[in-house]
Formats: structure tokens, sequence, C-alpha cells
């Protein structure tokens, strides 16, 4: 079957022939129709992360059992492995999986969407559930993207007030304005709750000292690696938080399609570009993503 493959850290991802796994016990076979691109792909391509090589990326997984089951995919293996990093994932025409890790789409739920759940949307309202929002609290996005634009729906039905962004890319603003929150081009306000998407140090540290007392900061982005604060002035005399976000859980994307089922969260226009599964095209949404971009999440379909 056709793949894109990650051969060598940071090189480009080739398109290559690979053998066509038959499914075993326990096991299903997906034939892919939607594979999201995430921003952690970059990372993983340019050596950041520990993948193992050589590897099928992608970890945002839609598509059809043998047996014509709607299917997304819960990337986390058990044992911690995961589709995509450790892994071969979802870069590919076919994938198998345990059953344990599939996630019934419902009829109405488009398989772009379901695969962009996955990650993108799952992480997002994993965030906002590990920050035990409240109603009327405040959220600042950093860095708007994919995340941002499902974190805003997500936090308006979790009861939140106010909903400020910031981004480095301009018409990022724009697009956040049309979501529904503020755009914010200078300091923060006083916020409850940041959500970490950028991984920009500076950002992380401005956003953590505008937190009203009692106030969290999510750390949700995995390239940030150093962050210098004053343990005392930022943290421990306003008793603000500081939280680490990694994944989510299975019973959290099932109430995701529940709530995508019912038409409380409509991703379709999250998606704002479509590409096919081959390597030159990936690879430019990859440099796209490094570089800086006006899209919000790009999918393989």
């Amino acid at each position: 079957m056709r793949a894109v493959r990650l051969l060598r850290c940071g090189a480009p991802l080739v398109d290559a022939e690979v053998s066509d796994r038959q499914a075993g016990a326990g096991e299903v076979r997906v034939a892919i129709r939607a594979a999201g691109i995430c921003h952690s792909d970059a990372h993983y391509r340019a050596g950041r992360g520990e993948v193992s090589v050589p590897l099928t990326l992608g970890h945002e997984i839609a598509g059809v059992t043998d047996s014509g089951e709607r299917v997304a995919v819960h990337y986390l293996l058990p044992g911690g492995s995961m589709f995509g990093k450790e892994v071969d994932g979802g870069y590919a025409e076919t994938i198998v999986v345990p059953r344990e890790n599939l996630i019934a789409i419902p009829d109405r739920v488009p398989f772009d969407q379901a695969a962009v759940m996955m990650c993108s949307t799952a992480t997002a309202y994993h965030a906002l559930l590990l920050a035990s929002i409240h109603a009327g609290e405040s959220v600042a996005i950093l860095g708007f993207g994919g995340l941002g634009a499902s974190a805003i729906q997500l936090a308006r039905i979790l009861g939140a007030g106010k909903i400020f962004a910031i981004d480095r890319v301009l018409q990022k603003l724009g697009s956040a304005k049309q979501f529904g929150a503020i755009p914010i081009s200078g300091d923060l306000p006083p916020i409850d709750i940041a959500l970490d998407f950028a991984g920009n140090a500076d950002l992380c540290r401005s956003a953590l000292r505008a937190l009203k007392p009692g106030g969290r900061l999510m750390i949700v982005a995995i390239n940030l690696r150093s962050l210098t604060i004053d343990p005392y002035a930022d943290v421990l005399a306003r008793e603000r938080r500081i939280i680490g976000v990694s994944d989510h859980t299975r019973q959290e994307l099932v109430e995701l399609m529940e709530l995508a089922r019912a038409g409380r969260i409509d991703l379709s226009r999250v998606i704002t570009r479509r590409v096919p599964l081959h390597a030159g095209s990936i690879n430019e949404v990859l440099d796209d993503l490094d570089r800086g971009t006006a899209h919000l999440r790009t999918v393989i379909a």
C-alpha cells in the first residue's frame, strides 16, 4: 500500500510502498478516509520528540473497517506508545489497530472532522477539563490554530465568559474573531485560564503574570522546553497554578463524538485545507506550520 514515511529525522518525508498488514487477534484493519496533519508532526519530522524511524507519521485518523464500520482511532496504545510516533500512523492507505482503540463515528459526523477530533479537539477539551473551568471564567488562547478554534467552542459549552486569542500571525487573529474570541495584539488583560498552544516562553510568562489569583496556566505545546519565572511573585503569592496537559482519555473522545452528533460543536470551519496522500504536499504543510501559517487545520483526504 502507499504510505508517506519519515526515514530520517531532519529530512523530508518520502513516498513509499509498505506491506498491507492483515489484522490479528483483537485487531481491526481500517481503510483511512482522513488523516489530520498536526504541528506535532513537524516537530517529529525535525527530530524533536524521540520518534522511532523509519516511521509513518499521522495520529489523527478516521476511516472504515473491513466490516464497514465508520470509526476514528484513539492514538494511545496500551503501554503508552502512540500511533504516528512510536508506531506507524495514518499517513497511509490503511492501518491495523486494536479494536479497543476504535471510536464509533456517528452518521452525521464527516470523516475529516472525526479525524481532527482525535487530537486537536480532544487536547483542547482535556486542557479545559483539567483547568476545572467554572461558569463565567475568562480564557486566553495562546497561539490560535486548530486547537484554539476547537477550544473556543468547547469553552463556551463549559460555561466560559470572555475568551481572548493571541497569535503572531495577524490573519489568525481575524479567524479567532470570527469564531467568537477577542483578538489581542498587546498585553493580556487579567484572566482566569491561559491555554498555551504556542510554546513561546515569553508569551507563556506574560500570560502567567496576567492570571488572576487562583488562575491556571495550562501548558499544552510540546515545544516549550524552558520557562524562567519568579516562583514567589509569579505563582506562590497569588496562588496561581501551572498545569501540564498530555494527550486525553478515550472517554473524552466518546464525549466529543456525542457533542458533534448533537450539533453542539462544528469543526467544519476548523479544517481550512485538504491535501492528497503525497509526500511533497504533506512536506509543504509541515514547512508551512514551522513558518507560521494562516491555516487552522489541514487534512489528508
